[in-house]
């Protein structure tokens, strides 16, 4: 029931559309910079996709309207959003060491990655008390279609807090009083038109 509910939690916002989505205001990627309120309304173009205020790199563009043809209901801006509702979710669940939702949200690949580092971090008796404390910046770097297969690139900016404690519950490594800048890219991957409307993480690397 809890991974019927993560499951359903992502899919209710990883790309589809609602209906109510504002007109995009499109800004370059490279600023990071937050939607003006003031700046004037793009109009969607044949040459760069329909957003909901989101960026994305210039690169990513092609592979967003293969996309978006084979599967109106994407919505780039809400998949951003869903993205980052899933880098949260996948991070804690790997920190409390929550098999059953990394198993879910997951391809088999990355789980077995996940998995190993679980069983190896309770072998030693060490505990992660981490946090989350922002993402500043979340951003599709790259996307793809093949056949029926789309594959989406979205580089994570974010901030953690990171400690280490051993059996007895003492910190061995890091704090909580110092984020650590974190800059990741993560690749999500659905099969367009599947009866599954789950995004899975398929890789993970460093930005």
């Amino acid at each position: 029931m809890v991974a019927l509910f993560v499951g359903l939690r992502l899919y209710s916002v990883l790309g589809r559309r609602t209906g109510h989505e504002q007109q995009p205001i499109l800004r370059p990627a490279e600023t990071g910079a937050a939607p003006d309120a003031t700046a004037p309304i793009a109009e969607p173009s044949a040459d760069r996709p329909e957003t909901s205020g989101l960026v994305y790199e210039d690169n990513a563009a092609g592979g967003i309207r293969a996309i978006v043809a084979a599967d109106p209901g994407f919505d780039v801006g809400r998949f951003v959003e869903g993205s980052q509702a899933a880098y949260r979710m996948i991070l804690e669940a790997f920190w409390r060491g929550d098999r059953e939702d990394l198993r879910f949200l997951t391809a088999p690949e990355v789980f077995a990655t996940f998995d190993s580092a679980i069983t190896e971090r309770q072998a030693a008796g060490e505990t992660l008390d981490n946090r989350l404390v922002s993402i500043e910046r979340a951003m599709i770097q790259d996307a793809r279609l093949s056949g029926r297969v789309a594959e989406v690139d979205v580089r994570f900016d974010a901030d953690i807090a990171a400690v280490t404690r051993d059996r007895e519950g003492n910190v061995i490594a890091g704090t909580m009083t110092d984020a650590i800048p974190t800059h990741d890219v993560w690749t999500f991957r659905r099969t367009l038109g599947s009866q599954d409307p789950n995004w899975l993480l398929v890789e993970t690397d460093e930005a």
